[in-house]
């Protein structure tokens, strides 16, 4: 199975930052083909309230594009599911990518 994976550093995350907690990370595995999210991983202050949407992602075979433009509130830490989905794609809001 072709797989992609994105893992969003919580050190471009706003709401990690005012936290003085940038030592997290959040990783996406999605099936290159469907673009269906394979699983999710959270890592940091709060993982455990962060991971249902992830959960709930995964148990109902959602594409990863539809994480990618879920509206979430800025500057919080669950953004940064949103973030590693737009990583899938080489677009991710806070990460400088050079062209």
């Amino acid at each position: 199975q072709d797989i992609a994976v994105s893992k969003f550093p919580w050190s471009a995350s706003g709401r990690a930052l005012t936290l003085n907690r940038t030592d997290g990370m959040t990783k996406i595995i999605a099936d290159k083909n469907t673009g269906v999210v394979l699983g999710v991983g959270i890592v940091g202050v709060g993982a455990g309230d962060l991971i249902s949407e992830g959960a709930l992602a995964v148990e109902n075979k959602l594409k990863v594009q539809k994480l990618a433009l879920t509206i979430h509130p800025h500057p919080t830490l669950s953004e940064t599911l949103m973030e590693a989905a737009e990583g899938i794609f080489g677009t991710p809001t806070h990460i400088l990518r050079n062209k």
